[in-house]
């Protein structure tokens, strides 16, 4: 087992790297220096607590983490350890407590709710255990509602590419209750992906699956991170698939543990 993993400072370039720049780095900023470095997920001694005095409960203490482009990163963690907090605060869906998030350049955790919508918008697609598709909604409308959202043209007839991408083209005009967990889960893959996000977050997806559904799931998930570039973040209690990914991190008192897959 490798050591914990913590964020090391990242450091400046040297001047090589600026050759030809008019400006020196000791004037650059520090954000802009972490841009430079670009690991594109920078998670920095972030501490989550719940309550406060005697009923104060701490998640997450002191998680910190980096992971680059298109990397696949796998979070394991009994129940309640904080792995899904963890992913929560990544994607901006929850608060934390203190330290810091950095993701694709943008500090996270200095965002007004507005500005996390929109930064979520165009760098995170997230997969849920439990699909979270819009019931009155076609498949089709589901996977769409990302790219409406930002405004974006052809939002439709892109929708239904990503819906052929993943298996279900014959499926575009169903309701999630016309379909089977098996194809509520690729029409929650298709709404992730459809925008190109950097990251995936994938919270348990296969969890309410059965074992050959899920192994479908699987694959499809990692095909499409694979076509497409995209980093993978992986919350599940399945070692085997924890193993597929490039880098395992256990969750354990609130902190993070690099393990080799």
């Amino acid at each position: 087992m490798r050591d914990q993993v913590d964020a090391q400072p990242l450091p400046v370039r040297d001047m090589a790297f600026f050759d030809g720049a008019t400006t020196p780095p000791s004037a650059f900023t520090r954000i802009e220096t972490i841009l430079l470095a670009s690991p594109l997920i920078y998670i920095d001694d972030v501490h989550v607590s719940l309550g406060t005095g005697v009923g104060r409960v701490d998640i997450l203490t002191g998680a910190s983490l980096t992971a680059d482009n298109g990397q696949s990163l796998a979070i394991l963690g009994p129940s309640g350890s904080g792995k899904s907090t963890l992913l929560m605060v990544m994607a901006g869906l929850e608060r934390v407590t203190s330290g810091r998030i950095i993701i694709a350049g943008d500090e996270m955790t200095r965002l007004g709710e507005d500005a996390l919508a929109r930064f979520r918008a165009r760098h995170i697609g997230i997969v849920f255990q439990s699909f979270h598709l819009i019931p009155n909604m076609t498949a089709l409308e589901n996977v769409a509602i990302p790219l409406e959202l930002n405004g974006e043209p052809d939002a439709f007839a892109r929708a239904r590419g990503e819906l052929a991408r993943v298996g279900l083209a014959d499926r575009a005009g169903h309701y999630p209750q016309q379909m089977s967990g098996g194809e509520q889960q690729r029409t929650a893959i298709a709404r992730a992906l459809v925008a190109r996000p950097s990251i995936i977050i994938a919270d348990e997806p296969t969890g309410n699956l059965d074992a050959k559904t899920g192994a479908e799931i699987a694959d499809l998930l990692f095909r499409m991170q694979s076509d497409l570039g995209t980093t993978l973040v992986l919350v599940t209690h399945d070692e085997r698939l924890a193993a597929r990914c490039n880098r395992i991190v256990r969750v354990a008192e609130g902190r993070l543990i690099e393990t080799a897959p």
